[in-house]
């Protein structure tokens, strides 16, 4: 694979308020999938009873505003030939334990990965950005089902927390905080989180791994304060 680049978008949410699907990130994905005419879409993140043709279609729709049709690889009769002939790849959010579980139990979890890694440009947001990650461990779902790994795609070296709000969402409210899950799961890994706000999103272009977007994400790394890094900085974590 030498002298191919990984492109990669990992979005905190497919939808800002007041806005409509993707429009946030309509910009830089004429970009990204300049040249793309078709896309393998991945909607396994929507537990049982939420069909997938209909979820599908809602990207679809979306893509078809920029020149590209989609396919619902849930319908593909050899899903892993799908992802490995897929021109780009787009991962939609809802439920990271369902869409983890799916990708493991299918077999397509490595699949998914080399098929990145070989240069077709991958999209996800919300939990299509959580398998971004190392593992599953920082997401805020709740485990409705039992994957058989926690493990991901680790396209980047570290966890992303999605939709992430710093602090109690009321002040009367005295539940855990965001800040305080990820510094649980730090007691328990020595893996980085990115606690990536909504309006962000982490960028790969082959070894050049950014944040950008319209707010500053929370990076939270074992034995050490979680601090603030500004939109249009590197993700660059070294021992």
């Amino acid at each position: 694979m030498t002298g191919i680049i990984p492109k990669i978008i990992l979005g905190s949410t497919s939808t800002l308020s007041g806005q409509t699907y993707l429009q946030y990130l309509r910009p830089v994905l004429e970009n990204h999938f300049a040249g793309i005419k078709r896309l393998l879409f991945v909607p396994y993140a929507r537990p049982g009873g939420i069909d997938h043709a209909q979820y599908t279609a809602s990207a679809a729709n979306f893509f078809e505003t920029l020149g590209i049709a989609v396919d619902n690889l849930a319908a593909a009769k050899d899903p892993a030939l799908a992802i490995k002939n897929a021109e780009a790849i787009f991962t939609g959010g809802g439920n990271t334990f369902v869409l983890v579980q799916q990708l493991h139990q299918l077999g397509l979890m490595s699949a998914l990965k080399q098929r990145v890694l070989e240069g077709a440009p991958y999209l996800g947001t919300s939990a299509g950005a959580n398998i971004g990650g190392i593992s599953m461990g920082t997401t805020n779902d709740m485990p409705i089902v039992y994957p058989a790994s926690f493990a991901t795609l680790g396209l980047v070296g570290f966890n992303i927390n999605p939709h992430f709000i710093s602090g109690r969402a009321a002040p009367q409210h005295m539940g855990e905080t965001r800040e305080t899950r990820i510094a649980e799961f730090l007691t328990q890994n020595d893996t980085p989180v990115v606690g990536l706000p909504e309006g962000s999103w982490i960028q790969v272009m082959g070894q050049h791994i950014t944040l950008e977007g319209s707010q500053p994400a929370l990076i939270f790394e074992r034995d050490k304060q979680p601090y603030e890094l500004p939109v249009g900085s590197e993700l660059n974590f070294k021992k």
